[in-house]
């Protein structure tokens, strides 16, 4: 025998402030909401500056490449990491651009290099 529940989403919007009358009574529910409504608005206070402070940290970091668009080619993406990098583009091979981009973010051991490490 299987039975189960058919409530719908409006319906348990019904269930809920019930339980919230019944639980809270109808003298402490308005002051249970004021609180709800303060803690949801620190919330997304919080939330706010703290994507204005991401926001902010990746637009004054010269080390993160920012593409702000598609490429079509692999040039055009050393080219945008270049510039982003403040590396001057002029005159420079594919490898020249790689290079120079490497030097930018400094060496870095690859995972087989640290395998053999420990």
């Amino acid at each position: 025998m299987d039975i189960s529940l058919n409530i719908m989403g409006s319906e348990w919007i019904i269930i809920i402030f019930v339980a919230l009358i019944l639980l809270f009574g109808t003298n402490k529910l308005p002051e249970a909401g004021k609180k709800i409504g303060k803690m949801v608005g620190e919330y997304n206070k919080a939330k706010t500056e703290m994507q204005n402070q991401i926001k902010e940290a990746t637009k004054t970091e010269p080390d993160n490449p920012i593409i702000d668009g598609p490429v079509q080619t692999e040039r055009q993406k050393l080219e945008k990491m270049a510039q982003t990098l403040r590396i001057d583009i002029k005159n420079k091979s594919d490898g020249e651009l790689k290079n120079a981009i490497d030097a930018k973010f400094g060496p870095q051991e690859s995972n087989s290099d640290n395998k053999f490490k420990n």
